[in-house]
């Protein structure tokens, strides 16, 4: 069963980065390279605990569907979403928030297991743990700029007002 980590610095605040990495309309824009799009449950905002989205996306050429559910939530440090239906035999995917040094540290634990038994377990090797973290680390790269753009405009809105 792999399992996928990353952590990313952002030098934004705590809340405005777990606002970010839960929010349904950003998320569609860190993947539009992947044609993904919410399209049942919850499609737009803030994702709660509780609620679920349904996905659909183009990996490997192939058009696919997901719904995953939001199963852990403690704002602003912490949430995780969990398969319910999708191509995966299984995945659990934290999220979790830190604050150090006046940044924010985003930590992601992507813990899934392919379907198809011993074919899944070669496809894990020969390409499919490599795929999946390098869509996280995009991901990730496009959640830093966005996180990092909203808290420096929030700076200058409260220089402005002073």
């Amino acid at each position: 069963m792999p399992i996928i980590k990353l952590e990313t610095e952002i030098n934004a605040d705590i809340k405005t980065c777990f606002d970010v990495a839960r929010n349904i309309d950003i998320h569609q824009e860190s993947l539009r390279f992947s044609e993904e799009k919410a399209i049942a449950g919850k499609i737009s905002g803030l994702i709660s605990q509780g609620e679920w989205v349904s996905w659909e996306a183009k990996h490997f050429g192939v058009v696919q569907h997901l719904t995953s559910k939001i199963t852990e939530f403690d704002a602003p440090y912490y949430f995780v979403d969990e398969m319910v239906f999708g191509a995966f035999k299984s995945f659990k995917h934290e999220h979790r928030f830190r604050e150090e040094n006046g940044k924010t540290v985003m930590t992601d634990i992507f813990d899934f297991k392919s379907p198809y038994g011993a074919l899944g377990k070669l496809a894990n090797v020969l390409f499919l743990k490599r795929y999946m973290f390098k869509l996280l680390e995009r991901r990730n790269r496009f959640l830093k700029e966005k996180a990092e753009a909203i808290a420096k405009n929030q700076i200058g809105a409260k220089l402005v007002l002073s």
